[in-house]
C-alpha cells in the first residue's frame, strides 16, 4: 500500500508530532507553514520551541544545509534550526514569537 505524500513531503509528521499536529476537517494533516530560522549556538531554537509548545503549538524543526550532520557531531546544527507550525497556529506563534514576556523573580 502506498501511502499519500502531504505537504511534510511524506505521509505525516514524524515520531511525537503526530498525535500533536492538528488536522483538517478531511482529517488530513494541516500543512506546515515556515515561522522563522534561529540559532542552535545559543539555544535561541530551544527556547522558542518549548515556548510555543507550551502555548499548545507543536512545532516541526529542520536543520537547513549541513546542520543535520552538525547536530550529529556537535549535538547542535551550526546553521540554525527552522522552524514550522501548523498553517491554522501560525498567527498564535506568531504573535507568541514576538511577544514582549515580563519575567518575575521567584527569589523575591
Amino acid at each position: 500500500m502506498v501511502e499519500k505524500e502531504s505537504a511534510f513531503g511524506w505521509s505525516a509528521p514524524p515520531g511525537d508530532l503526530q498525535r500533536r499536529w492538528p488536522r483538517d476537517e478531511a482529517g488530513e494533516f494541516v500543512a506546515p507553514r515556515y515561522l522563522a530560522t534561529r540559532s542552535s549556538v545559543d539555544m535561541a531554537d530551544v527556547f522558542l520551541i518549548n515556548l510555543l509548545e507550551a502555548y499548545g503549538v507543536p512545532v516541526l524543526r529542520s536543520y537547513p544545509g549541513d546542520g543535520a550532520f552538525g547536530k550529529v557531531v556537535l549535538g547542535m546544527s551550526g546553521t540554525g534550526s527552522a522552524l514550522y507550525v501548523p498553517e491554522t497556529l501560525y498567527a498564535k506563534a506568531k504573535d507568541l514569537m514576538e511577544a514582549d514576556f515580563e519575567w518575575e523573580d521567584s527569589n523575591d
